[in-house]
């Protein structure tokens, strides 16, 4: 890779929710080579923003951050009042990101997470429109903290309204604001995408965030995602920033039943953090 990644890790491979004391994840995460710690916001209130930051400073980390999107944070619910909860949460956000001195704040933030039902295209159409006016205002919070947004597509089984490159390139031409970018994530990209370097030039440098893991979840590199057409796909488009192992501890019960991980990945969390960044680097610094 001609430009320059920031390799990171989510310290949901570790814990949830992120709290302060999570902060204790921080040495380990530089130690291990990383140069980069996604923050996971589930809860803005057991978050220290000035604390994280001091940690951040003390172990030589920069940061990226992302949202939670349950239920009560869904911008194509039928009742506004969820709508108002989730932009409150979102304010909350972009306050921490700008403490933490981030440029953008990442995730599937047009739905709740796992909303994924057949409607008629009627309903569809409702919803749509709902997240492109709502998302349009987020765009303009963000604006008002200096922030992008970047926007995630999440496979079928986690929502029926955004999932590859085609729908999330429709819904920010739709939203038609600059502070909507987009975030891809290489497990998604698995189940939805036809062809993963032709799926990252059609997002070009719109693109400003990557999380990866592999198709089953797992270590990068131990199954069937095809990270040379990956790294040629972030080549193409002179993609700079970070790329971030995203998965999940089968330890945090509630957490690991969220995203289906039944059994352990690795013989240890941090074999895990240690291999997948070890492979990662081979593959996208050579």
């Amino acid at each position: 890779m001609k430009n320059k990644i920031d390799f990171g890790v989510s310290t949901w491979l570790w814990q949830s929710p992120f709290s302060t004391s999570s902060t204790k994840l921080f040495p380990k995460i530089k130690e291990l080579g990383y140069d980069l710690v996604e923050i996971p916001v589930e809860d803005t209130h057991i978050i220290d923003a000035k604390e994280v930051k001091k940690a951040l400073l003390d172990n030589g980390l920069k940061a990226s951050v992302c949202g939670a999107f349950g239920p009560t944070k869904d911008l194509t619910h039928e009742d506004p009042k969820v709508h108002r909860q989730c932009f409150d949460y979102l304010e909350e956000c972009f306050e921490l990101c700008n403490i933490l001195e981030v440029d953008f704040f990442a995730g599937p933030m047009y739905s709740a997470v796992g909303k994924a039902r057949m409607v008629p295209p009627e309903q569809r159409k409702i919803e749509w429109d709902m997240a492109v006016t709502n998302l349009h205002k987020v765009c303009i919070m963000a604006d008002g903290h200096d922030l992008a947004i970047a926007l995630e597509p999440l496979n079928r089984f986690e929502s029926d309204m955004v999932n590859n490159v085609d729908d999330i390139m429709q819904l920010v031409t739709d939203i038609n604001h600059s502070s909507a970018r987009v975030l891809l994530d290489s497990f998604h990209m698995t189940i939805e995408e036809r062809n993963i370097r032709e799926a990252l030039n059609t997002v070009g440098d719109k693109l400003i965030h990557v999380q990866v893991s592999e198709n089953h979840r797992g270590v990068p590199g131990t199954g069937l995602t095809p990270w040379n057409d990956f790294k040629l796909g972030l080549s193409d488009i002179n993609y700079s920033g970070g790329l971030v192992i995203e998965s999940f501890t089968p330890e945090i019960k509630e957490l690991a039943a969220a995203v289906c991980i039944w059994k352990t990945m690795a013989k240890s969390q941090d074999e895990f953090a240690r291999q997948g960044l070890e492979f990662l680097k081979q593959t996208f610094n050579d």
